[in-house]
């Protein structure tokens, strides 16, 4: 059964144009009759979303459904804004549902998260932009894709701009590929949190405080290995971090490529890492997360569902603080900026430890004594420069030799 949408009600005007190049949208409202449809949906059907700007107040809510399709006519076609929110956290949250498939529309400037799914088997989402329209500010929600707690996860081809913390993320999730995106002005640019069997490739992450991260955090239902990050371009990450205090991703140092914290059997491959001015690819424990957030005060954050610094992560007892079978590998590195950013404690350090030249690859050589081969692999090319920090041990054995990570899993 196909339902097609007819406009309804009233037509609002919002404001005047914020640049002679953008006059005004008319905004037309939908709302009871989107929701109404999709309370009254049967399993199998699509529904068409169609071409406007559609304004909301409440999240639009679809719980329990099965192979169900919705479908706008176009990320840049179909507008839906949650600009005047009054009700609810996320603009659209899908829970409990099978075999979703959501594509060609955008969602913008939700309160909490744009675009929620939550326990749900099998969720596609593709083509659909997901954006703060007012730019990269601390106020925005947390994230703009955010699959939670589900498996059987796709997302393709989407845009994911100014979320306070990451913009395309997974978490707690398994079977899940992440492929063909593009995300800038997030804090994190692409996240897997606590998921396992990931791929992510093909996107591209710029702009970003952090372009792709890979992280295991204490504290939660599930935890995550085996991901592949591959065929990806993450270039010019140095935005400032607007994240709020507190959170994970406020330890991001502005001008981070990829980060691996406290994972394991993670491969790095083929990708292109560039111009990210502190560090291209950062394997760190959750030990050196709690030391650099010791004593901070976690702020008002923005709505949604942030993850914020656990100080209490060793009396999870099923959670391994440390990375562990991490493979980096024949990667294109560079990097034309000869100072890492001041904006972060872990940047000036890396100032007065490698002058001049920032790393390609850095490792925390936090040390793990119930694990002391780690298999931090990592095979690159000559001109890579690599530090090993040793921050457990006061940094007594820095080192920027990589010979002894050399190896092939």
């Amino acid at each position: 059964m196909k339902s097609n949408f007819f406009l309804v009600a009233s037509i609002i005007l919002i404001g005047s144009c914020t640049s002679p190049n953008k006059p005004a949208r008319v905004f037309r409202n939908i709302e009871h009759s989107l929701q109404t449809q999709l309370i009254a949906a049967h399993n199998g059907d699509t529904i068409n979303l169609p071409e406007g700007n559609f304004m909301f107040t409440k999240s639009l809510i679809m719980d329990g459904k099965s192979n169900i399709v919705i479908r706008g006519m176009g990320m840049d076609r179909t507008v839906l804004s949650w600009k005047n929110q009054v009700e609810g956290a996320q603009g659209i949250l899908v829970t409990n549902g099978r075999n979703i498939v959501l594509e060609d529309f955008a969602v913008e400037d939700a309160k909490g998260d744009n675009l929620k799914v939550s326990d749900t088997q099998g969720i596609t989402l593709r083509r659909i932009r997901s954006e703060w329209t007012d730019g990269p500010r601390p106020e925005n929600g947390a994230y703009a894709l955010y699959p939670v707690l589900s498996t059987r996860v796709l997302m393709e081809e989407c845009l994911a701009i100014g979320s306070s913390d990451a913009g395309i993320y997974v978490g707690q999730s398994d079977s899940v590929i992440i492929r063909n995106n593009k995300a800038y002005w997030n804090v994190a640019g692409i996240e897997s949190e606590n998921s396992k069997w990931v791929e992510i490739y093909g996107n591209e992450a710029y702009d970003n405080t952090g372009g792709i991260l890979v992280f295991d955090l204490p504290g939660l239902t599930r935890y995550g290995h085996t991901t592949k990050v591959y065929k990806n371009n993450v270039h010019d990450n140095n935005h400032e971090n607007f994240a709020h205090k507190g959170n994970i991703v406020a330890s991001i140092p502005p001008g981070s490529g990829m980060m691996i914290l406290a994972t394991h059997t993670t491969d790095i491959y083929d990708n292109d890492i560039i111009n990210n001015r502190s560090v291209g690819a950062a394997i760190i424990s959750y030990e050196l997360v709690a030391a650099i957030n010791e004593g901070e005060e976690t702020s008002d954050g923005a709505l949604g569902g942030a993850q914020t610094v656990n100080n209490n992560y060793k009396s999870d007892s099923l959670y391994n603080a440390f990375p562990y079978d991490i493979h980096v590998h024949d990667n294109r590195f560079s990097n034309s900026h000869w100072f890492p950013s001041l904006d972060s404690d872990i940047g000036k350090l890396l100032l007065t430890k490698s002058f001049l030249n920032p790393p390609d690859v850095l490792y925390d050589g936090v040390s793990d004594a119930s694990r002391p081969d780690r298999r931090i692999c990592i095979q690159e090319s000559d001109e890579l420069t690599f530090i090993n920090l040793d921050a457990g041990n006061d940094f007594k054995g820095f080192s920027k030799d990589v010979a002894s990570f050399s190896c092939r899993k």
